[in-house]
């Protein structure tokens, strides 16, 4: 984090991955809440910003193209005080039709049921917990190839040029059927997370994409890709000049990597 200091200035938005892990990283003090609030005093203010959260899977893509968008609280058996938080950021529907021009990859509808799922709310409450900056989602056809995903991302980069900030908000490794309360992560996670980072280092995008050619490790750090999808969005906005920074490298309970980056 210390090396976003050093950053010149630069008319083109960086991008983020965030591991977003727990929910209740939102509220609880702990590093990872101390490290988004903390990007918050960094980054250059956004005049809106695009997730890609790994709790809005559809079939085809949309894009939350509402005034108000409601904050979801996607989950269950949390404390009432995790319940009660709202992110009443306002929408961004011009930037939502800009991103609809932008993609020919494939038609990206409209929508205006879903709102701000966990994924997204969890991490902007400490990072801008004023909520004024306008925040809409895209989500993730779950039925596409790694290949597609990667594609469709390219296509949003003319965005960073208008001032919004995407980010991926998902895991690396995420496996809750092997959580560990000890907190000792298992050899197979630390072994997918850290070819990950190489590949990412290496812009070894190709790798990154066809994870599945690591074998074993990455069958048990991704057993759905659901939260492994935002990390291609993210991957596809670098170019060939940006370096990557990375933050929050730690392994949380045993099987979720909390890895994050800055692209810029």
């Amino acid at each position: 984090m210390k090396a976003m200091d050093e950053l010149p200035a630069s008319d083109v938005m960086p991008t983020l991955f965030i591991g977003h892990g727990s929910p209740m990283n939102a509220i609880e003090q702990n590093e990872y809440n101390r490290s988004w609030a903390d990007l918050g005093t960094k980054l250059p203010k956004p005049k809106a910003i695009l997730t890609i959260s790994a709790h809005w899977l559809t079939q085809g893509t949309s894009v939350t193209a509402m005034e108000r968008p409601k904050t979801i609280h996607d989950f269950g058996g949390f404390p009432q005080a995790l319940f009660d938080q709202q992110y009443p950021a306002p929408g961004a529907q011009d930037f939502a039709e800009l991103t609809k021009k932008l993609v020919t990859k494939t038609e990206v509808q409209d929508h205006f049921e879903w709102g701000l799922d966990h994924g997204t709310w969890s991490f902007l409450l400490p990072m801008y917990p004023d909520a004024n900056i306008p925040v809409y989602q895209l989500s993730l056809d779950y039925y596409k190839p790694m290949q597609h995903h990667y594609e469709l991302a390219q296509q949003l980069q003319e965005l960073r040029k208008k001032g919004v900030l995407i980010v991926g908000s998902g895991n690396i490794v995420h496996n809750l059927r092997m959580l560990n309360f000890s907190g000792k992560p298992y050899d197979w996670a630390t072994e997918f997370d850290e070819k990950i980072k190489t590949f990412l280092m290496d812009q070894n995008h190709d790798g990154i994409i066809h994870y599945d050619k690591i074998g074993s490790a990455a069958k048990l750090s991704v057993p759905t890709h659901d939260h492994y999808l935002p990390l291609i969005y993210s991957v596809a906005q670098q170019k060939k000049q940006e370096q990557i920074y990375f933050f929050n490298e730690k392994t949380d309970m045993g099987s979720v990597s909390m890895r994050s980056f800055v692209i810029r």
